[in-house]
């Protein structure tokens, strides 16, 4: 019997995250093991009179998603067949009105071991459907949810056992409630009331013992994250001015990019470039992709986390970059949604904890400390 939870989330993503509306064409992109999840989801499509699609892909960029064959891809595939552009990967992001992720991955960890340079390849072929994929959500001809089914892997990764990973999945996505969706419009009731202060703001100083980091907002705009395109969600979040950045921030978790992780990223910038970047771990494969296209090496996005069911860093962004108490940025690709004009072929989040006495100041005024919003 399909655990309920499961059938509330699958209700929650068709139902509320993407609003499947009749004569929909929604893209499933899932891996075997996500299978319960994905009959549910399929179930509730046909029920909404929408037309669903499995699409079994590896992420974030189209591989062969069954176990051990992104792997060979990667290994075997010569430069043609790495820029090779696949068709139903363009179709799904250029006329699908509907894009559901359900991240299921055998291996998190598959691509540790490929070279840098092959992943570089692949993620330049891809730039321009990537930039179509941001233009469509922002004008909203696209709706489009991610989110994560619980396997052993994953469960691993977060130093859990399964049982214990469920619980923690279905608790950060509300799944576990009577009423999920009606827990996502609390939320979103609570979180517009930041952004609504923040509309019309300029500048943002963050401070602490891990940043130092001033930024422009202005003219830009906060968009609410309430269960519409991340499932969880928990955050706010905007794309701040190009050039603004000034200063340095020392990244408290490690960032992680197709598996693999970069621990403890220290990025310096200059006019909202950065200038200098080291890291004690895989500080090769940053500067790789810092160094991949103009936009890598700009911010595109500037948030503040929220979720206060999702409290430890378990190794996947769509979870950790909620965390209450932090903030994170992403290099590259920011939402136009927001105003940002940055592209690039990477969107990169990194997490900075904030718990311990870190401040942001919004127009001079204090903003958030220590994790707490005061206004």
């Amino acid at each position: 019997m399909t655990d309920q939870r499961v059938k509330n989330l699958a209700k929650t993503l068709v139902n509320y995250s993407v609003a499947v509306q009749e004569k929909d064409q929604v893209g499933i992109i899932a891996q075997p093991l996500a299978t319960p999840l994905v009959q549910e989801v399929v179930r509730a499509v046909l029920r909404r009179g929408g037309y669903p699609y499995l699409l079994p892909y590896g992420l974030p960029l189209p591989t062969l998603g069954y176990d051990g064959l992104d792997q060979i891809f990667y290994e075997e595939a010569n430069d043609d067949q790495l820029q090779h552009l696949d068709r139903y990967w363009k179709m799904l992001n250029e006329e699908f009105d509907v894009r559901i992720v359900i991240l299921s991955a055998f291996n998190p960890r598959a691509l540790n071991n490929i070279s840098s340079g092959k992943l570089k390849i692949r993620r330049l072929a891809y730039k321009g459907i990537f930039d179509t994929y941001f233009e469509r959500m922002a004008s909203g001809s696209l709706r489009r949810v991610s989110t994560l089914y619980p396997t052993q892997a994953y469960a691993e990764d977060a130093g859990m056992d399964l049982v214990e990973f469920e619980d923690y999945v279905y608790s950060a996505t509300f799944s576990d409630c009577d009423d999920p969706v009606g827990e996502w419009q609390r939320i979103k009731d609570e979180q517009q009331k930041l952004v609504d202060w923040l509309g019309g703001k300029k500048e943002v100083q963050v401070s602490g013992t891990h940043i130092d980091l001033t930024l422009s907002i202005e003219g830009r705009t906060f968009i609410n994250s309430d269960g519409k395109q991340n499932m969880p969600s928990g955050e706010i979040f905007t794309g701040p001015v190009e050039n603004s950045a000034n200063g340095w921030v020392r990244f408290t978790h490690p960032a992680i990019l197709s598996g693999r992780e970069v621990e403890g990223v220290e990025l310096f910038f200059k006019n909202g470039k950065v200038e200098k970047a080291s890291a004690s771990k895989n500080e090769d494969f940053l500067t790789t992709m810092l160094d991949l296209d103009e936009g890598a090496r700009y911010l595109g996005e500037f948030a503040i986390g929220t979720n206060q069911k999702i409290n430890r860093f378990i190794k996947q962004i769509l979870f950790d970059e909620k965390i209450g108490g932090t903030i994170h940025m992403a290099l590259g690709q920011g939402y136009p949604i927001t105003g940002s004009v940055n592209k690039s072929a990477i969107h990169w989040d990194m997490i900075c904890d904030m718990q311990e006495g870190g401040k942001i100041l919004v127009d001079g005024e204090l903003f958030y400390e220590s994790g707490e919003f005061l206004i």
